[in-house]
């Protein structure tokens, strides 16, 4: 991902910072417009993986909707030309004040996920003399097989409404003149790579939709989440998330009745190869039993190795990442030369923070590295520069693009 020149533009910049390879998030854009559109399954953003202007606008452009789980992000969706009728409104706990915002946008829908909150979209709903479109999120109880902490879809969370429940669902709907059910939706956990998994929600779908359609319901919309993962071990071989045979597995599974539509919430898979945390090498410190990088970037830039235990690769790139024009031959036959005269240290990569957890990865194997060198932690752009922090009253990590 890095040439000679992106590395020279870097060593002029201060650090930390997101560096976005645009032409990576096209090429991820494209492929799932190409995948999805085949089946004419429709695709919104899910808007948290990374709300960056310049890739929201770049989203836009690909025709994709607008997954939101906060007020703000149905406020952000809107001004950056996401039309009404493709935003969809999920989260646990929106606020009466949320739910006013995007009742008066007249979104397409709001993804509910507790009796209660029927009843609270209901009265607000009314009260405006409007009507609600509504997705009711079942956890269809499907285990992910990925972290504990990213897992949604088990009866054990707190996202959407357990099965059990259902006789509720459809007695508050019946009564709630001021809903109109439009569908069900369903978000199981995030990073998953096994297409089993996918296969095992299409028959849990398929059985709680003929649930409903018994009881008298018109399903018009199965919206089936996301949680499609992408290579954080190899960003430069597997950059583009398998979606083809992602929606395949739909295709092949998923019961779909005339006129209905199937929607779907992808974030990571669509971002996450986009960006890098590029960083410096603040300290080296050498030890009898750990040797230490301590880089200017830290928790507060990319919290998700500590909150996660995720995985990042990290590239020395002043000491063997530079790319240089040459042609492929070249190119490996330099870099194997370089492999084979390199000393490569194990090093526990850490940040400034005062906080012990403030760790990027232990043992990682590295070129002996010195003061100053550039470290690009790779795979940044889900679920990293949005979840940055000002704790220990750090500034906030900006921005560049490799267009710029």
């Amino acid at each position: 991902m890095f040439n000679t020149n992106t590395i020279t533009r870097f060593q002029s910049l201060e650090t930390p910072f997101y560096y976005y390879h645009l032409d990576v998030l096209r090429q991820t854009l494209e492929a799932c417009r190409t995948a999805s559109s085949k089946y004419g399954f429709h695709v919104h953003y899910a808007m948290k993986a990374n709300f960056n202007p310049r890739v929201l606008d770049l989203i836009k452009e690909y025709g994709f909707g607008a997954d939101c789980v906060s007020g703000n992000e149905v406020k952000a969706a809107i001004e950056h030309g996401f039309g009404k009728e493709n935003i969809v409104f999920a989260g646990v706990g929106k606020s009466d004040k949320e739910i006013n915002l995007a009742l008066d946008a007249d979104i397409f829908c709001f993804n509910a996920e507790s009796v209660q909150e029927l009843e609270v979209i209901n009265e607000l709903a009314k009260a405006k003399n409007k009507i609600a479109k509504m997705a009711i999120r079942i956890n269809p109880n499907v285990d992910a097989h990925t972290h504990h902490f990213i897992t949604t879809g088990l009866d054990e969370n707190k996202f959407g409404i357990n099965t059990w429940q259902l006789s509720d669902v459809a007695e508050t709907l019946r009564k709630c003149t001021s809903l109109e059910f439009l569908g069900i939706h369903f978000h199981i956990g995030s990073q998953i790579t096994d297409m089993e998994v996918y296969k095992n929600l299409c028959t849990r779908i398929n059985e709680i939709q003929d649930w409903f359609e018994d009881r008298g319901f018109t399903i018009k919309v199965l919206n089936t989440g996301g949680g499609l993962g992408i290579d954080y071990q190899n960003p430069d071989t597997n950059t583009v998330a398998d979606f083809e045979s992602y929606f395949k597995v739909f295709k092949q599974f998923l019961n779909v009745k005339p006129g209905q539509e199937v929607h779907f919430e992808l974030g990571r898979a669509l971002v996450g190869q986009s960006a890098s945390l590029i960083s410096r090498v603040l300290y080296v410190k050498n030890g009898q039993k750990k040797n230490f990088l301590v880089l200017d970037a830290g928790m507060t830039e990319l919290i998700r190795p500590m909150l996660y235990q995720a995985y990042h690769l990290i590239e020395n790139v002043s000491q063997s990442g530079v790319i240089s024009p040459e042609s492929e031959v070249e190119k490996e036959a330099t870099q194997d030369s370089e492999l084979n005269t390199q000393d490569f240290i194990k090093y526990d990569v850490v940040g400034p923070i005062c906080e012990s957890t403030d760790c990027f990865q232990k043992d990682v194997e590295l070129p002996e590295s010195f003061r100053g060198d550039l470290i690009a932690i790779r795979t940044a752009g889900a679920y990293g520069e949005v979840m940055a922090s000002g704790y220990n009253l750090r500034d906030r990590v900006g921005s560049i693009y490799s267009e710029d």
